[in-house]
């Protein structure tokens, strides 16, 4: 992947086509990735957000949530190793945030890892402030999650 390459990466609503290759990203990063229902089952819900990124027709990330009345939770933001550290998880979450502005969300929550200090820096970096602390929240490891929120203005 080059710089170039980056900017020809495309985020879109998710398809039942998306399906397996976001599965297959989830496995390659997470102890306890999300399955192939889990996508399936979150497509069908009408309150969720479920974008790709693609290169050349190929998924090289995801970036999924819900929403309830005027809050939204980012559930899972996940890029291919060879895609990462070149700002698109960036580009994922913003479009994401931008839907949930335009849906009416006033606060997006997110949890994290304590020790994933990548992702909160880029929460951080992205206005999110940490709100809270769900005690032994992950399993495999059991960890912490601490819980940020980002208030959403219309000049996102």
């Amino acid at each position: 992947m080059s710089t170039r390459s980056i900017d020809l990466v495309t985020i879109r609503t998710m398809t039942a086509d998306d399906v397996e290759a976001a599965a297959r990203i989830e496995i390659d990063s997470y102890t306890m990735p999300w399955s192939d229902d889990t996508f399936r089952t979150l497509l069908r819900r009408p309150d969720t957000t479920l974008l790709v990124a693609a290169f050349e027709d190929r998924v090289i990330g995801h970036a999924i949530g819900w929403h309830t009345l005027d809050q939204g939770e980012l559930g899972n933001v996940d890029v291919d190793a060879a895609w990462r550290r070149n700002g698109l998880a960036t580009r994922l979450v913003m479009e994401f945030l931008r839907r949930q502005l335009r849906l009416g969300i006033h606060d997006v929550f997110l949890e994290v890892r304590r020790s994933n200090e990548a992702a909160r820096a880029l929460y951080v970096r992205l206005g999110f402030v940490e709100v809270g602390v769900r005690r032994r929240y992950y399993v495999r490891p059991v960890e912490d999650a601490l819980v940020m929120r980002r208030t959403l203005r219309p000049d996102l």
